[in-house]
């Protein structure tokens, strides 16, 4: 059976680090399924961070956190994205079965607040700069391109995402596909 991740969207989320991540992971052979949070300003629609609409698959009142199995979890960051995002009680609530169910996140840029509204406890963590005074007595900060602490994986921002991405395809899939996916890629090594 093939792994599932759950990847939120909001108005404000940043297109690179959406996209990338989710075209990643489908290439790896992982069903993806992207969530709506919050209200949009174009009905059915997301509006990210750099004007482009993307259509969710379902809106996050069709999720019961408790009932919840996706292998991953994936918050995006774009500062306003980010905010609508970290801030839902169901985000947080299935952020946190997702670790108590000892199943993996993965947070990018701003969207690394999930881990703080979230409650998550103390470990190391990235993010984008702008957040970092948010995180860092908080959390072990880091300032590394991508960052696993056991089931949490976190990243910086949109220059950082294929590397983010393919992390979580590592994670999910082993090594050999992560491999396999870099490769047409033509992801460069240097």
């Amino acid at each position: 059976m093939s792994p599932t991740a759950l990847i939120f969207i909001a108005d404000g989320t940043e297109e690179m680090e959406f996209t990338i991540t989710y075209d990643t992971l489908v290439r790896a052979g992982v069903k993806c399924t992207s969530v709506l949070v919050g209200t949009t300003s174009s009905p059915g629609l997301a509006t990210c961070s750099r004007g482009i609409r993307i259509v969710p698959d379902i809106t996050l009142d069709s999720i019961n956190p408790a009932e919840s199995s996706y292998n991953l979890v994936v918050v995006p960051g774009g500062a306003k994205g980010a905010d609508t995002i970290s801030k839902d009680k169901t985000v947080q609530n299935l952020i946190r079965k997702q670790l108590d169910d000892g199943r993996y996140i993965g947070m990018i840029c701003a969207g690394s607040l999930a881990a703080l509204t979230s409650k998550l406890p103390r470990q190391p963590i990235t993010s984008h700069p702008s957040v970092r005074d948010d995180l860092k007595d908080t959390f072990d900060y880091q300032e590394k391109s991508v960052v696993v602490s056991d089931k949490l994986v976190t990243s910086r921002g949109p220059g950082t995402t294929f590397p983010f991405a393919l992390t979580l395809v590592s994670l999910l899939c082993g090594d050999a596909k992560m491999l396999e996916v870099r490769g047409p890629m033509v992801f460069p090594l240097e």
